[in-house]
């Protein structure tokens, strides 16, 4: 759960800077809303920033996104339906 909860915490302090929406994971709209997230961030554009980013920068994102994912699937099996990766 520490990755997930990493993962939740960094997205809301930057929706807090542009008063976008907070996540949670109290509720199946709640992780849903995550598992769609977290699936977005893996997009391979948007985990290499089309390309610019060091494949060293790549590798530590894409493993600090998968293990959030992971948690996400143990808290929830369901939402592995929302996540490209894992479904």
């Amino acid at each position: 759960m520490k990755a997930l909860t990493a993962y939740v915490d960094q997205k809301n302090k930057w929706n807090a800077i542009f008063k976008g929406e907070q996540f949670e994971i109290k509720t199946a709209a709640g992780r849903q809303r995550v598992a769609q997230s977290i699936d977005c961030d893996l997009s391979p554009e948007n985990l290499t920033c089309d390309g610019e980013l060091p494949r060293a920068e790549v590798n530590r994102r894409y493993r600090e996104l998968t293990a959030a994912a992971k948690d996400l699937v143990k808290l929830d099996p369901s939402m592995a339906q929302f996540m490209y990766e894992f479904g």
